[in-house]
């Protein structure tokens, strides 16, 4: 079988943002290492009820979820939407595993798998006999591993069985691994483009955490990478995506908040609404695709 290629390959991409605002925290050796463009922000598509969950297909098109409305959606280039999946365990993150299979993370307290054929496997909905939370978003590694993440959004406090919002690592065995239950609200995760490092969002706190990796896929060594400010209501630490030269994007207050490798804050793309997650798209993956609000939008990336 081919072998499907992440949006984490993007060995061509040259990192950019457009309607990139500077401020007192910016860095500006890090500003020079992008390159600026005058696009704006577009919209292509609103009215939905919450967006989140976006993910590229290499064969040319957007899936992006509404939780609320129970709903994977299907966006393609001629600016069309149809139904991709409903209902749809009211789902959240997505992403595709090295076979090119859709993994969705559902607010019905389930981890699962679009098969080749159409069909939906359950691959995570208990840890040690008790009900997951609400698995969140999730990112596959390239041995095949999967990782999420299990607040409790979606469910209510007394439906909570296991008494902590854990990491976790879900072998190609299916083995299940808890990783972590010190977070807070852990929510979007991403790895480096070499996989030696995790990047966790912790909405309630936050801030960006940072984990290393290890060899047997475990973590190690966190710490805070990055504190984001600003009103809550204007948005919070939620998806994020990391670029191969290590940059950090990840929802925040106002908008998509850029840091470097090192943690430096390098500027924000703002959002008139408020970020939830972000992906990489197009047939270069040169177009940042973001989920806000009720609606998704893109910036086209210099390169």
């Amino acid at each position: 079988m081919k072998k499907f290629t992440l949006p984490i390959a993007l060995c061509s991409l040259f990192i950019s943002f457009l309607s990139l605002q500077q401020s007192h925290e910016n860095s500006a050796a890090g500003l020079q290492s992008i390159n600026i463009s005058n696009t704006n922000l577009e919209k292509l598509v609103g009215r939905f009820k919450f967006t989140e969950g976006p993910v590229w297909h290499p064969s040319g098109f957007l899936l992006f979820s509404d939780i609320p409305a129970d709903t994977i959606y299907k966006w393609t280039t001629d600016g069309k939407v149809v139904v991709f999946r409903y209902p749809a365990g009211n789902p959240n993150g997505n992403t595709f595993d090295r076979q090119g299979r859709l993994i969705t993370a559902q607010h019905k307290r389930r981890l699962v798998r679009t098969e080749k054929n159409g069909q939906i496997s359950v691959l995570a909905e208990r840890y040690q006999g008790k009900r997951l939370n609400s698995p969140n978003d999730v990112v596959v590694k390239s041995d095949g591993s999967i990782y999420f993440t299990d607040p409790p959004y979606g469910i209510s406090k007394d439906k909570e069985e296991l008494g902590f919002y854990g990491i976790y690592r879900l072998k190609p065995d299916r083995t299940l691994t808890l990783l972590n239950k010190e977070m807070v609200r852990p929510n979007g995760l991403a790895f480096s483009s070499d996989e030696k490092k995790l990047y966790i969002s912790d909405s309630d706190k936050g801030h960006i955490r940072v984990f290393e990796v290890k060899s047997d896929g475990t973590l190690t060594n966190s710490k805070v990478f990055a504190q984001l400010t600003g009103p809550k209501d204007k948005g919070i630490p939620d998806g994020l995506k990391v670029d191969v030269k290590g940059n950090i994007y990840c929802s925040g207050s106002g908008g998509v908040w850029i840091f470097s490798p090192t943690g430096q804050f390098l500027g924000k793309i703002t959002v008139p609404e408020v970020v939830t997650n972000l992906a990489w798209g197009d047939k270069d993956y040169k177009t940042l695709y973001i989920t806000a609000g009720q609606s998704v939008y893109r910036t086209r990336l210099k390169g």
